[in-house]
């Protein structure tokens, strides 16, 4: 279906950092799949745990365990300070089941309790509910009536959030780092007065870390660079490292509202899912990608200012945290991303005019360099 504006090449496969079209061609994948191939391409490690998970069992019900699927779930659950999990398919479903398990978790408080507050600029998914909960409105229109009970404050504006909330609010969710909203950072004690906003209300607080997880800021979860815990945490993109999968993960208290029967998926959690998401949790720990992301994540904004500064026309701003990042421009970046293909780099722009980054986490100084050996040019070429 007509639903995405396709660049006119063909991928073939990958190594590392890099991936290469069917004419040959050879690129330095700063994308990553949108902060999903956090191994990279063809990890050795990934590509066996695939392979041998395929060779033994690809799927069963979930009306049967799994060792895969509980060594996964006990690894999440101590990485995150968290106590019960439940795993899909996507960031969308992980987002949905969040809210599924607010409403449940409110009304049991009070009927009345169901409004969830979101962030404008946000983005939370593309089913009816996640779109709702996602404050822009190009995402929805032509798609009403949208679900009712969601209102949207501004992003990192605690006076907004204090007017909006009250006893009738069941939830909060937010981007520790809104990642399609532009790369936008919260302010450093925005997210501790959210806390205790909600703990006056007793209203759960969600993170959405669809695109911030999985050690992209150089912390496995994003939150622990605030100061905080969540009630709820989601996540997707980079955990199974490319095969699709979603989760989401709450305190006991949180995940008590629900039974059986009140939430599931037929695919969700599946063997090979789960087997791929703890060979990648396993290469994060072995090959140090945390430290990695921070020192590259650091190596990469530093980058970014030279090249702001020799182009201060174009560059307004860099920003970000670990190898998500972003580069606020003056102008549309979609003819710079294109120029930057042209020359064997994969970008992409977000919000019409932020440049993002959010690269492998394996990746080296040597690969940031060559990024910015091409970005300098293409710069270069459009200040003439």
């Amino acid at each position: 279906m007509p639903v995405f504006a396709r660049y006119q090449m063909v991928l073939s496969h990958g190594e590392g950092p890099y991936v290469y079209d069917n004419e040959g061609n050879k690129y330095i994948d700063f994308l990553a799949g949108i902060a999903v191939n956090v191994l990279g391409h063809a990890h050795p490690k990934l590509v066996a745990a695939v392979a041998g998970q395929a060779g033994k069992l690809i799927h069963c019900s979930n009306l049967y365990y799994t060792e895969a699927q509980v060594t996964l779930a006990k690894t999440l659950v101590s990485a995150s300070g968290l106590n019960k999990i439940f795993i899909g398919n996507s960031g969308a479903e992980a987002n949905e089941g969040a809210i599924k398990l607010a409403r449940k978790y409110g009304k049991a408080i009070n009927a009345d309790k169901v409004q969830i507050i979101t962030a404008e600029q946000s983005f939370h998914g593309r089913t009816l509910a996640t779109l709702t909960a996602t404050a822009q409105p190009k995402y929805q229109h032509g798609y009403e009536p949208l679900p009712g009970g969601f209102t949207h404050v501004p992003f990192n504006d605690i006076a907004a959030l204090e007017a909006l909330i009250s006893d009738k609010t069941c939830a909060v969710m937010l981007e520790p780092i809104q990642g399609e909203g532009g790369i936008n950072m919260p302010d450093q004690d925005y997210f501790i007065k959210v806390r205790d906003l909600c703990d006056k209300y007793g209203a759960l607080l969600i993170l959405d870390e669809i695109q911030t997880g999985i050690g992209r800021t150089g912390k496995m979860f994003a939150y622990e660079h605030l100061g905080i815990k969540p009630d709820i945490v989601t996540l997707a993109k980079g955990l199974a490292g490319g095969v699709p999968i979603g989760a989401f993960i709450a305190t006991d208290k949180v995940a008590a509202a629900f039974g059986p029967g009140d939430h599931g998926s037929t695919f969700g959690g599946n063997p090979l899912a789960c087997a791929a998401a703890n060979a990648v949790l396993d290469t994060i720990q072995s090959e140090k990608l945390l430290t990695n992301a921070q020192a590259m994540g650091e190596y990469l904004m530093a980058q970014l200012n030279v090249l702001k500064e020799k182009y201060p026309a174009i560059i307004s701003e860099v920003r970000g945290k670990g190898l998500i990042v972003g580069a606020k421009l003056t102008l549309p970046g979609r003819d710079i991303v294109n120029s930057c293909m042209n020359q064997g780099a994969i970008i992409n722009c977000t919000a019409g005019d932020v440049l993002r980054f959010v690269p492998p986490l394996i990746i080296t100084k040597g690969h940031v360099d060559e990024l910015i050996a091409i970005l300098d040019k293409t710069l270069a070429a459009v200040q003439l």
